[in-house]
């Protein structure tokens, strides 16, 4: 924790927003320094990033892949969606089509440790949200995903 404390901004900034590609919250996190232990940090991170405004989330939700999708050098959802199998592919490109028609954004999940089976329920399942009730929910998710990267790369 001493180095995430005494860093210069500037060296942090990249590695905040690696975990949540929000330029305000970074600089909310950053702010909030010194942080007295990894638990505080995770939870002025996670408070921050679940007061995001609707353009942060959109944003936000821009350098996530779809459900169901690999990016090349993005390790942090290859490793989130290690449970979403080839089988399910034409499953998830399809309910990841519907869920964008209706809602205008990619469907977005906390997926560590989650099967894709669980990941394609629950996206079907949000299908039924009233649009504003989803964008919570994404609100929601983003942070626990935010939480889970930031809790990677900064240890005590």
């Amino acid at each position: 924790m001493n180095r995430f404390n005494t860093a210069p901004a500037d060296d942090l900034r990249p590695l905040l927003t690696d975990c949540l590609a929000v330029p305000r919250w970074a600089d909310m996190v950053l702010a909030e320094r010194p942080y007295a232990s990894r638990a505080d940090l995770l939870a002025s991170a996670e408070s921050f990033a679940a007061e995001l405004t609707p353009d942060e989330l959109h944003a936000a939700m821009a350098g996530h892949p779809r459900i169901g999708e690999r990016r090349d050098g993005d390790a942090f959802s290859r490793t989130e969606q290690s449970g979403v199998d080839a089988s399910l592919a034409e499953q998830l490109r399809a309910a990841n089509q519907r869920y964008e028609e209706r809602f205008g954004h990619i469907y977005l999940v906390f997926a560590s440790g989650r099967s894709g089976e669980e990941l394609l329920s629950i996206l079907e399942s949000r299908l039924a949200n009233d649009p504003a009730d989803e964008l919570r929910v994404v609100n929601a998710e983003l942070a626990k995903i935010t939480v889970l990267r930031l809790g990677k790369v900064v240890t005590e």
